[in-house]
């Protein structure tokens, strides 16, 4: 195999025609890849992108070829899949404000250009799903919200409308499945590509810890901020220690790490009602 790409947590090999898509247990917040990984948290993504992929299935397709034809260094981490030509977009669904999102309504009553009420506070509930495009930065730097007219420029009008309903139909019936199981779902981001047979497929990962929030609908509460399932806990550890979001990155307590892991554990059992061994 031939190491094409080291990302933030990812690590993508060539295999012939095929990717392997391998999740480490490294953690990025403010796109710094921390020192201190997270216990699991590779399998645990990999476990979870897998069984929402087969939730959405009849959705949209998606690039995986198989869960266990994968070197067995990287059993349970990896996923063989097919290439794609990815899409220059970030494609993210939100439901619920919070997070960039609250802070961009803040100064200018929108979210990537998207009209939104007055009055909404941290948390709200928004009256629809709402398609808040970013870019794709190069490594080191920050993606940056563009709207659905910047989307058109880059994509073309007919693949941006097809990329906000696959991504709004994603985030829809992930927060129908998630709600069932007392887990509210307030955003996620999707990446969408191009198959060698021009079929737009969902790549990556879908729907985990790391590419959305999710909060336990019996503690939700609009205007404050709400429990995470997700590395919400370690961004506001990096918050409060003074670090000024640049690398290099300080250690991470451990009792940090093992708050975190807990919280990526609850949620993968609660949605997928397996026991994570």
């Amino acid at each position: 195999m031939e190491l094409l790409h080291s990302g933030k947590v990812r690590d993508v090999y060539a295999d012939g025609e095929d990717l392997i898509l391998v999740a480490t247990d490294r953690v990025s917040i403010y796109d710094v890849v921390l020192p201190t990984p997270i216990p699991d948290k590779g399998r645990l993504l990999t476990a979870l992108s897998l069984w929402w992929f087969e939730q959405l299935s009849d959705l949209v397709p998606n690039h995986v070829i198989s869960a266990t034809d994968v070197p067995a260094e990287f059993a349970g981490r990896a996923i063989r899949c097919r290439r794609l030509d990815m899409v220059p977009v970030e494609c993210v669904a939100r439901g619920y404000l919070t997070g960039g999102g609250l802070a961009e309504y803040q100064r200018t009553g929108s979210v990537s250009g998207v009209p939104l009420p007055r009055g909404l506070v941290e948390a709200s509930i928004l009256p629809e799903p709402i398609f808040t495009p970013s870019t794709k930065a190069p490594k080191g730097e920050h993606d940056e919200p563009i709207t659905y007219e910047q989307v058109v420029d880059k994509v073309g009008p007919e693949v941006a409308e097809r990329l906000r309903q696959i991504t709004v139909d994603v985030y829809r019936r992930g927060a129908e499945i998630a709600a069932e199981r007392g887990i509210l779902i307030a955003d996620t981001k999707l990446e969408l590509g191009w198959a060698a047979d021009g079929t737009l497929v969902l790549g990556d990962e879908v729907l985990t810890s790391d590419s959305s929030r999710f909060w336990p609908a019996e503690s939700y509460q609009p205007g404050r901020a709400q429990f995470s399932y997700d590395k919400q806990y370690v961004r506001d550890w990096a918050t409060s220690s003074g670090w000024d979001k640049q690398p290099p990155a300080p250690q991470v307590p451990a009792e940090v790490i093992e708050a975190t892991r807990a919280r990526y554990v609850e949620v993968y059992e609660k949605l997928t009602g397996n026991s994570w061994d």
